[in-house]
């Protein structure tokens, strides 16, 4: 007798500060500060183990200068190697925001490429001419879209997102292609406020899912705030899966933060993943008054 056995993994990659990096999973979040915002991340996961995969995201986003400020774009590079393959987005995003009972909902959406490459010139294959790898570099391209909704409310937020909407399949060479599923997000997080006026307590979660295979991380950081400078401890625990460090602060619009995840799953302690992150937000008025006007000591 004969088995077929299919086994399936979640293409995207899972960053510990998923909650700093809002904007990657869901596009409606571009503009939410208010400012310029600035950040990237670089994540080393299963650290010790050979073509262990190294990810790295950069991206931006800001309000448009319109009069109500209710509009944003955002733009995100992510690169990524696993093994033989390598992964790279490039995307442009527009998020629209209106007011909603007693917050703030949000609409958007991003558009761009998605390239992965193989480098079938490494593979160690016992028949050399085994046609089920490739046996030279080959790449592929397919356009790739995200939506999503992004609810802000004094108290907490919410949101929900799908990445690979059109879930593409990059073609790799003449023989092979990759389908890429879409990917479900739910996320929710807030913030609360100790009696002592120093201290404060950040809870968030996310669910990935692709209807295959999911991941849930629940995370709480502990916040101490003295002159304008923000410091904070945490936790993010991860069903079935793993137990992650979080260490960060902010200081003078920057913020920066160190989480450390240790797998559950007979991994080891020594290879867990390092995630490293660090953003800058700051104000951009591109029509503001009085820009070059000066002024005659003899007129005052």
């Amino acid at each position: 007798m004969l088995f077929a056995v299919m086994a399936k993994a979640q293409f995207d990659t899972h960053f510990t500060h998923y909650w700093a990096l809002q904007g990657y999973y869901n596009p409606a979040v571009a503009g939410l500060s208010g400012r310029l915002n600035l950040y990237g991340t670089y994540a080393m996961q299963m650290a010790g183990y050979t073509n262990a995969p190294a990810t790295m995201l950069v991206g931006a986003d800001m309000v448009l200068p319109t009069e109500k400020k209710n509009q944003a774009v955002s733009a995100n590079l992510y690169n990524e190697s696993i093994g033989l393959f390598t992964n790279q987005r490039l995307f442009a995003g527009y998020a629209y925001r209106f007011n909603l009972w007693n917050g703030r909902m949000a609409v958007g959406v991003n558009a761009g490429s998605l390239e992965q490459k193989f480098d079938g010139s490494k593979v160690e294959a016992e028949e050399s001419n085994d046609d089920a790898f490739p046996s030279s570099e080959v790449d592929g391209m397919g356009l790739d879209l995200t939506a999503g909704v992004h609810y802000t409310h004094r108290l907490f937020y919410a949101g929900l997102s799908v990445m690979h909407l059109t879930a593409p399949t990059i073609e790799l060479g003449e023989t092979h292609e990759i389908k890429i599923d879409r990917t479900y997000y739910l996320s929710g997080g807030g913030n609360i406020q100790l009696k002592n006026p120093l201290l404060s307590i950040q809870p968030s979660l996310q669910l990935m899912t692709d209807l295959q295979a999911w991941r849930a991380d629940v995370t709480v950081r502990g916040t101490y705030t003295y002159d304008e400078k923000r410091y904070y401890a945490g936790l993010t625990y991860s069903p079935m899966t793993s137990v992650a460090i979080l260490l960060g602060g902010e200081i003078n619009s920057v913020s920066f933060g160190y989480a450390y995840e240790i797998f559950t799953s007979g991994v080891g302690l020594i290879h867990g993943s390092h995630d490293l992150y660090v953003g800058y937000v700051m104000d951009v008025n591109l029509f503001k008054k009085g820009k070059n006007k000066h002024k005659s000591i003899r007129i005052l």
